[in-house]
């Protein structure tokens, strides 16, 4: 983590990758969901960036909407730009988006057991990953399949490559999708949930793999979805808050770690032991469930459960406020504070 660059020095940079007005829904038997609304962010070089939420938030369909990988039907980018090196990706074919997956924007799959495919072995599904985008032959492909497999922690890479995926514990497979998704050592990564299920020793393992592989390459990026935000703590630059399909605050680590101005990310926040108050024996918990995303508020999505509404909360979607240094909310009650 660049834990000293702050929002101005990544601004003087050139985005890796700029998302504009995305806008990805859904058709379903009561009409049309709107899973991601409106988002807009960056990317810069040599960064870490955190998405979190809960689920339903549109974390994942982000991810997914930027790797064109949303099912279509149901799904379908309703609007938006996704600029990736001077190209928006939402324009590409599928044969120009092919070669964009894998080879230059690499994914980490949220579920290891249901991304890798179980009738083939590891080898030839890592391999796979290299001959679509380089011209290898069948043996330079196995020895890139190996160095990358040692390289994320598969002993006896050389034997292994023979197993299936089911011959592999969960820990192991994550290794294996990190190994598919940095094989060809890609300018990005996103990583959905990819500590998920496992023990917190592996997951630190897997997480330091990730920052070590990285670090190799000279303009290397990371995009991290994930509930733990004591990971996003530890390892992320920047942080963006998402709920209801719509991005609700967005800053440094420290500034949404120390300085947290939306209600939905201090109740994200209250709810870590770390938060807990002396003499409390529970922890705190946002009110109410998620609701629907065929049934969100026309105003503030997060209007229902929070305690800090006002009137036209319900009625009116704010905007979202700058207050200072690249820390952006969507409250209305910053409304004043930003005058």
């Amino acid at each position: 983590m660049n834990a000293n660059r702050t929002q101005n020095d990544l601004s003087k940079q050139k985005p890796l990758l700029e998302v504009r007005d995305l806008r990805t829904y859904f058709r379903v038997e009561g009409g049309i969901a709107k899973a991601v609304d409106g988002v807009s962010f960056d990317v810069y070089p040599d960064e870490v960036i955190g998405i979190v939420g809960e689920s339903g938030s549109g974390k994942s369909v982000t991810s997914l909407s930027i790797m064109r990988l949303i099912p279509d039907p149901p799904g379908f980018i309703a609007g938006g730009e996704i600029w990736f090196n001077e190209q928006n990706l939402i324009d590409l074919t599928y044969d120009e988006m092919r070669r964009v997956r894998g080879n230059e924007i690499g994914m980490i799959f949220q579920e290891p057991m249901t991304a890798l495919n179980p009738v083939f072995t590891v080898g030839m599904q890592v391999m796979e990953a290299v001959r679509t985008h380089q011209k290898v032959s069948r043996k330079e492909a196995r020895n890139l399949a190996i160095e990358i497999l040692d390289k994320v922690g598969i002993l006896d890479a050389d034997r292994r490559l023979k197993d299936y995926p089911h011959q592999f514990s969960g820990g192991m497979r994550q290794r294996v999708m990190l190994a598919m998704a940095l094989v060809c050592n890609p300018q990005l990564l996103i990583a959905d949930e990819p500590t998920t299920a496992l023990d917190v020793t592996t997951q630190a393992q897997i997480l330091d793999l990730m920052l070590e592989l990285k670090a190799e390459h000279e303009r290397g990026s990371i995009m991290l979805i994930t509930h733990d935000l004591g990971v996003v703590a530890e390892t992320c630059d920047r942080v963006i808050v998402m709920y209801g399909g719509k991005l609700q605050e967005m800053g440094s680590v420290e500034q949404i770690f120390e300085d947290p101005q939306h209600p939905y990310t201090r109740g994200l926040l209250d709810s870590l032991p770390s938060h807990q108050r002396p003499g409390e024996d529970r922890l705190r918990a946002i009110p109410g469930n998620v609701p629907s995303i065929m049934d969100l508020p026309s105003g503030c999505k997060f209007c229902t459960r929070c305690e800090d509404a006002v009137i036209g909360c319900e009625n009116t979607e704010p905007p979202l406020y700058d207050v200072g240094e690249g820390h952006l909310v969507r409250c209305h009650l910053l409304e004043d504070a930003v005058k």
